[in-house]
């Protein structure tokens, strides 16, 4: 349900919008990749999670350029 949610948040905003959001989850991405290097990351799972929801912006992203 939780997916489903924010899926529905990402498709009722903008261009601009999804992108700044697509930004913002790779910074994130960068991040948790920099402390699990330095051993500082205590969920590991949340890297996976990021990464799925990068994927799905993505994916809305494409969607609305059709």
């Amino acid at each position: 349900m939780k997916i489903n949610k924010f899926v529905e948040d990402l498709k009722s905003k903008s261009a601009a919008e999804l992108n700044e959001e697509l930004v913002a989850a790779k910074k994130e991405l960068f991040n948790l990749r920099f402390q699990n290097a330095t051993n500082q990351l205590d969920n590991t799972s949340r890297i996976k999670e990021v990464r799925k929801n990068i994927a799905r912006i993505q994916t809305v992203i494409t969607e609305k350029a059709q």
